[in-house]
């Protein structure tokens, strides 16, 4: 079945749509100085041999403004879980007590700050380039239908102009996240 112009201008919209999700899920893995409990979702815990995402073994919660604290569900899940936090790339170092692990977070440098925001800048690039091969994409359906004689060139040149305005919206709502996460990091 052929795809007609709004099919296209959908799908387009769907993986732009994606691509900024993206972005945030891993902007909000970009450590900055204060502690949220989303940090360390991204982590897995050996659980008998299973990787298991770490919110489904222990309770993970705020101790204060710099402090996680993670307390597994099961008591001899303490070491699994401690290493897997230590092991982990977010460069933080657990310590525990009883069945209660708590994650400080250590201020960050002026340097790593710098490296963080390097690290989100590229980021957004690459949501931005998913952006642009998606509105690349589009426009490819698009001339292949014009070439079919399915719809008019004016036809055509309207929806190809409505991709692009979803691409112009994707990179400023890109962007906006960017200087957001910018002005966290190099907040003190």
């Amino acid at each position: 079945m052929a795809q007609t112009m709004a099919d296209i201008k959908k799908q387009a919209g769907e993986k732009m749509a994606k691509s900024i999700d993206t972005l945030k899920h891993n902007l909000a893995k970009v450590r900055t100085g204060r502690a949220h409990a989303g940090l360390l979702d991204h982590l897995r815990v050996d659980y008998y041999g299973t990787p298991t995402p770490i919110n489904q073994v222990a309770n993970v919660t705020l101790v204060d403004a710099r402090t996680i604290g993670v307390q597994p569900y099961e008591k001899k899940m303490v070491q699994a879980v401690e290493r897997a936090i230590r092991d982990s790339d977010l460069g933080v170092n657990p310590a525990t007590s009883g069945d209660m692990i708590r994650v400080p977070m250590p201020p960050l440098t002026e340097e790593r700050r710098r490296d963080l925001t390097k690290l989100v800048k590229h980021e957004g690039e690459e949501a931005k380039v998913a952006v642009r091969n998606v509105r690349r994409d589009a426009n490819t359906h698009l001339k292949e239908i014009l070439k079919k004689h399915d719809v008019s060139e004016d036809e055509e040149k309207r929806v190809q102009d409505e991709v692009q305005k979803l691409t112009d919206k994707a990179v400023a709502d890109i962007d906006r996240m960017i200087a957001e996460k910018e002005k966290e990091l190099m907040a003190v």
